[in-house]
């Protein structure tokens, strides 16, 4: 409104000025209402400026410049700038808005992740005298761990804990980008911020709001801006630099001509004075840095608010330097490209079918808690049912377990248990993974392939990285040689090594670091490790730029990584690189943009060449674009 205000004003004053033949003082006091109008904000910021001793600011550049403009028509033989100097302040602040506009919407593309924080918890509270449960409305930074809070549909998930009753589906999107609901049930584990969608859940909090993920992601989220880029430190540096170097340039360009050219002409410094003082003008507010310094830092926001919008939190501007480079990347198998869960994969009987084999291997791992007998009752899950008994269930630490199932003593373990029931095992001649043997009453009844399960996308990511130019991918695991060699012949891993310690992992990563800085190709270049953020954080630390499977927001990941992807998707590795490379092109193409056409109007304002008009497009018009191009960082 205050810009339309001051442009009716502009048109006014301009109107008087050809209307009526006033003195130049009168005219002055003319165009001095919509220049305090629309100007007083950066005379106020310029004056504060000056107390502080930040002194050379755009806000003292434009303040300099304009206060000139106003002044120069009191100079002998000069023209009067009066509504030069009023446009300038106008354009200026045209520049501000389109500034606010574009930070409001990066703030905005980050914003949507604050919206995840919880208003209220619902707490249960029991009657001692009758036992019924009440429930009370607190915030969520007051209930206590081991609290059971109540989610209604609809409602966000104020902490994280454990489904103790009820089933429903989650909404994640705000988490990880993705709009395909999780479901929960009974002795899931539930993460604040989601949003319960159907069921009405009864969750015991595992943990205070304070260590909640959504207390964790948005302190994450605010702290990104204090990471800042290389190109970013270089700009608030070049400007610092830059500004007292260019006000004294203009000085220097107001007097001396003048003064040469008065000593080695006829014409006198007086009457030279006012046309050298308006290009020293122009010289001014042509040279302002807006445009870098506002653009630039502003780029990088927008590239780490457009990765949060698709479930991609970058720790700070740093990491999308690193992240651009990157040409080698790491990666841990079990839970990065694979889901670290076991499944079964093959089974081969020998003395009963596939089913009974399946049947009883399953009933005999009933009681254990261990991922193989998890992955054995999920492939027979009708075991409960069977009406089988069950009895004199025998774990042997190292071997297996033995039991009792109806009339038949069912061994199921490893070649130690084989060996120590007397049953005459062989080993898989057909798949590579855990091998779980079977023995009834004795004698070998054949084995269960298990194995971890390849996620999705896993491959799809390796293909993405290659077509980015990533020249070397390398898996790492603790894992046996020939599930090491089956996954990455399956994933298309250009390199790969197994049955390693964690320290090992460290090792290599020493190693291929080393050999990289060794080389002149690929010295400034960057290594990128991909881990499940759980037992990786030596190697996230070690690497280039870490990068972490989320895990829906697990606390090691968010606090060991530079990057973080929420949704456990290896593919979006390739995305984080894109949007990295993409914030830096667009920054770099506003840095050559913005000082190609400042030193060509400063040339063309030197010589007396530019108008006021062309300066104000050279310092708030290349802003405006460079603001605008900027964001594009925001789009996907």
């Amino acid at each position: 409104m205050l810009i339309v205000v001051t442009a009716l004003l502009l048109i006014a004053a301009v109107v008087v000025e050809h209307q009526l033949a006033l003195p130049t003082w009168q005219l002055l006091l003319v165009y001095l209402v919509p220049y305090l109008l629309i100007g007083h904000e950066t005379l106020k910021e310029a004056a504060e400026g000056l107390l502080s001793g930040d002194a050379f600011n755009e806000h003292f550049l434009m303040s300099v410049a304009t206060i000139g403009a106003l002044a120069i028509g009191f100079l002998p033989g000069a023209e009067t700038q009066f509504p030069e100097a009023v446009f300038v302040m106008l354009f200026f602040q045209v520049g501000e808005l389109f500034e606010g506009y574009a930070e409001g919407q990066s703030r905005r593309s980050i914003a949507h992740l604050m919206e995840i924080k919880p208003d209220v918890a619902h707490v249960e509270m029991r009657n001692e005298e009758g036992g019924m449960r009440n429930v009370q409305d607190v915030s969520p930074e007051e209930v206590a761990v081991g609290s059971v809070i109540v989610i209604r549909p609809g409602e966000k998930v104020p902490l994280d804990g454990v489904v103790i009753e009820g089933t429903s589906a989650l909404n994640t999107v705000a988490l990880t980008g993705e709009s395909v609901p999780r479901e929960v049930r009974l002795d899931d584990e539930v993460i604040s911020g989601c949003v319960n969608m159907s069921g009405v859940l009864r969750v015991r909090t595992t943990k205070s709001f304070g260590e909640s993920t959504v207390s964790k992601i948005i302190n994450l989220v605010e702290n990104a801006g204090e990471h800042k880029s290389k190109s970013e430190t270089f700009i608030a540096r070049f400007a610092r630099v830059y500004t007292p170097i260019v006000v004294g340039a203009a000085l220097l360009l107001a007097v001396v001509p003048p003064v040469v050219m008065s000593l080695t002409s006829h014409t006198t410094f007086i009457s030279l004075f006012p046309t050298w003082l308006y290009r020293a003008l122009l010289f001014l507010v042509v040279s302002c840095p807006c445009a870098l310094v506002i653009s630039v830092p502003l780029t990088f926001f927008g590239g780490i608010g457009g990765a949060s919008r698709r479930g991609i939190l970058i720790k700070g501007a740093n990491f999308m330097d690193v992240l651009a480079k990157v040409d080698t990347v790491v990666f841990d198998k079990t839970g990065t490209l694979t889901h670290g869960q076991f499944a079964v994969e093959a089974v081969h009987p020998e003395e009963c079918d596939e089913h009974q084999l399946l049947h009883l291997a399953a009933h005999v791992e009933h009681f254990t808690t261990h991922p193989i007998g998890a992955a054995l009752r999920d492939a027979f899950p009708d075991e409960a049912t069977d009406g089988c008994t069950i009895s004199d269930v025998e774990e042997v630490a190292g071997h297996g377990i033995r039991a009792t199932v109806g009339d038949k003593v069912v061994a199921v373990g490893n070649t130690k248990m084989m060996e120590a029931v007397g049953a005459k095992w062989h080993t898989c001649e057909h798949d590579a993974g855990t091998i779980i043997h079977v023995a009834i009453d004795g004698i070998y009844a054949g084995h269960i392939v298990i194995n971890d399960q390849v996620k999705g996308d896993s491959a799809e990511a390796i293909s993405e990285l290659k077509q980015l130019g990533v020249k070397k991918t390398v898996m790492l695991t603790g894992d046996r040689e020939e599930v090491a060699a089956r996954v990455a012949r399956q994933l298309g891993v250009d390199e790969y090594h197994a049955e390693l310690l964690p320290g090992d992992k460290v090792a290599i990563i020493d190693q291929l670091l080393t050999s990289r800085h060794l080389s002149p190709v690929t010295s400034h270049q960057s290594l990128a490790f991909v881990g499940d953020g759980i037992n990786d954080a030596p190697v996230l630390a070690r690497a280039d730029v870490g990068i972490a499977m989320g895990g829906l927001g697990s606390d090691a990941a968010i606090e060991a990584a530079d990057v973080v992807l929420m949704d456990d998707k290896p593919s979006k590795i390739a995305t984080a690189i894109r949007q990295a490379r993409r914030t830096l092109a667009i920054a770099r193409q506003n840095v050559a943009f913005a000082i190609g056409v400042k030193v060509a109007v400063l040339v063309l304002a030197t010589v007396g060449l530019a108008t006021m008009w062309l300066a104000v497009f050279a310092d708030v018009g290349v802003t405006v674009l460079a603001v605008l191009n900027a964001m594009r960082t925001l789009r996907k």
